[in-house]
């Protein structure tokens, strides 16, 4: 039995915000944008490439705006996603990544995948992870 990840609520307390955020800055397809009444919306959107959506939206979660963390955006090229991103006006923390010694500025020197690490936020504060697997490949 397979288990398909299709979509995550995500948190916002401006839909329209939201939705331009991750639109035009982040690049993710709008994929429905349907509204019942004052007390319910929701809007899909898809990361280019991704089998999951997110949802923002009205009535649709009771969690806290902005308390999303860590979802994680897996990329080939982090260098290429972060700067694509820069140029969309998202703030992007520098790319790192983990040595034994703790973190290091810059992507790992081998690329090696789940190594190579950048953050940013939407406006309500939800925090997404960048983390580069298979570059080069």
């Amino acid at each position: 039995m397979d288990f398909k990840l299709e979509a995550v609520i995500v948190p916002v307390t401006d839909v329209d915000r939201a939705k331009a955020f991750y639109s035009e800055q982040t690049g993710f397809n709008v994929d429905v944008d349907h509204e019942s009444g004052e007390q319910f919306r929701v809007v899909q959107l898809t990361p280019p490439g991704s089998a999951c959506s997110i949802m923002v939206g009205r009535g649709i979660s009771d969690a806290q705006p902005g308390s999303t963390r860590g979802l994680h955006l897996v990329v080939s090229d982090i260098i290429a996603a972060r700067d694509e991103l820069v140029a969309r006006d998202v703030p992007v923390t520098p790319v790192r990544h983990m040595t034994p010694q703790g973190w290091v500025d810059g992507p790992d020197p081998q690329r090696s995948d789940f190594n190579s690490f950048a953050d940013f936020a939407d406006p309500d504060g939800n925090v997404w992870v960048l983390q580069e697997k298979g570059h080069g490949s």
